[in-house]
């Protein structure tokens, strides 16, 4: 298994360690694609004044799409990007909602903890489930975010983040990437990126009281992402709908959007 060792174009925060610009990742067809365009990252709860300033003053960002629960939304409150008036925010769950929260469990235990959200896929391996999940019950969430990132609010960069910036951020940018025509090896090269900081991220979030509890003991290593997971996501894309275009397109993004996105994150 081979993975495309592409610099990431990391962006240095005060209040997030996982940040990158997806600028830079080389296409099949040649080139790579445009700096400036598409951003990732772990949570945005602690932005500094300056990292506000950064994104939106010299990353030109203008849409935050936040794949976060709203139990996770409630249990940390509103981000300093909500307060900026040059940025849409969006909230785009990838986790199912369940009846209409009257009683308390629900509102303070994320899916996730509750079992809730997996793909019943005998043979693959938990994280593939999880991610196959992402797309069996939330498709809406996902063809939402790729529109915004195709034509954000504003007409700037857009900015994909969950907790850490590492499963549901990871899936939605492959399959940006896919879309544009990366090549399969960079696609996945940029998803194992995370590993690089994955010690910084299990210990921020380490620190709060919404993550702490499933932050486990074990050496960090042991929570990033392995390029397997991703290159098999991507595998039965191909397998069951013809790739991930195809997917979109049996989910309701047409041809145009597709195209959009495509020229979105690669042409100059």
């Amino acid at each position: 298994m081979i993975v495309a060792d592409t610099a990431p174009r990391w962006i240095e925060l005060d209040g997030a360690v996982n940040a990158r610009d997806l600028g830079g990742i080389p296409l099949a067809r040649g080139g790579t694609t445009v700096p400036g365009r598409l951003l990732r990252s772990d949570n945005l709860q602690d932005l500094s004044a300056a990292d506000v300033a950064h994104l939106v003053g010299e990353r030109s960002l203008t849409a935050v799409i936040d794949l976060r629960t709203d139990v996770e939304l409630n249990l940390e409150g509103p981000s300093p990007m909500s307060e900026e008036p040059r940025v849409v925010v969006e909230h785009r769950s990838l986790y199912p909602e369940y009846g209409e929260r009257t009683d308390l469990e629900v509102d303070t235990v994320v899916p996730w903890q509750r079992g809730l959200g997996g793909s019943d896929r005998p043979g693959e391996s938990p994280t593939v489930q999880t991610y196959m999940g992402y797309l069996e019950h939330r498709p809406d969430s996902i063809i939402g975010a790729l529109r915004t990132i195709a034509a954000p609010p504003g007409g700037g960069a857009a900015l994909v983040h969950c907790a850490a910036g590492k499963d549901r951020t990871g899936l939605v940018v492959a399959m940006a990437l896919e879309v544009a025509g990366a090549r399969r090896e960079a696609v996945v090269g940029d998803y194992v990126a995370t590993a690089q900081r994955i010690e910084a991220i299990i210990a921020r979030l380490a620190s709060t009281p919404t993550y702490a509890g499933d932050i486990t003991r074990h050496d960090p290593a042991r929570h990033a992402p392995r390029p397997e997971t991703m290159f098999r996501i991507l595998q039965l894309l191909d397998e069951g709908h013809g790739g991930t275009s195809g997917w979109l397109r049996e989910h309701g993004m047409q041809d145009a959007e597709l195209e959009a996105l495509g020229v979105k994150l690669t042409a100059a």
